[in-house]
């Protein structure tokens, strides 16, 4: 885009109750409590919402957490977005399935001998974005503020302040610039 004199750049953000989001914090508490319990885990956890469920599914190699525990914790997760409506809640009526189980010993013998026992990623991986001095941040403006607008509705939506909304939105921002 650097060859534009003008243009309009386009970013869109959801919010922390969106599906996607919500898979992803649910997977993110997976790994977590299984990395708090042994820091050497590997944990390759898949998260599907939808309405009254949350399903788990994936492979682990570290100390077992309990169903239990781990049941609580999707709940508590669900909790803290602020999902309590018909169709999806942290109470009972959503039903939530662990399918993890350990993880496949071809994984871990290509991951075990790895020259570099750091790695430990197996079949996953990590992708990243780009930084620029458009914010404090470092961030693209359009991203930055469309993050920044849900983050806002968020905070004022658990405080109270926002009423009549529920978790899931989504923000976009265009910007226009001017001689590239």
């Amino acid at each position: 885009m650097s060859n534009l004199k003008n243009y309009l750049f386009t970013s869109e953000s959801v919010s922390e109750g969106h599906p996607d989001k919500v898979s992803d914090r649910i997977s993110d508490m997976v790994v977590d409590s299984y990395l708090a319990n042994d820091p050497f885990s590997r944990v390759a956890c898949e998260t599907l919402t939808t309405t009254n469920k949350v399903v788990l599914a994936g492979e682990v190699r570290g100390p077992e957490i309990k169903k239990d525990e781990l049941i609580q914790k999707v709940r508590d997760c669900i909790k803290d977005i602020g999902y309590d409506q018909d169709g999806f809640t942290w109470r009972e009526a959503t039903k939530i399935e662990s399918h993890l189980h350990s993880q496949s010993a071809d994984i871990a013998m290509g991951v075990d001998s790895s020259g570099n026992k750091d790695e430990g990623a197996g079949d996953q991986g990590i992708m990243f974005g780009y930084a620029c001095n458009e914010t404090d941040e470092l961030m693209p403006a359009p991203i930055y503020y469309s993050h920044k607008i849900l983050r806002l509705m968020a905070a004022d939506r658990k405080s109270g302040k926002l009423k009549n909304i529920e978790p899931d939105s989504k923000s976009q921002v265009t910007f226009e610039y001017e001689n590239g």
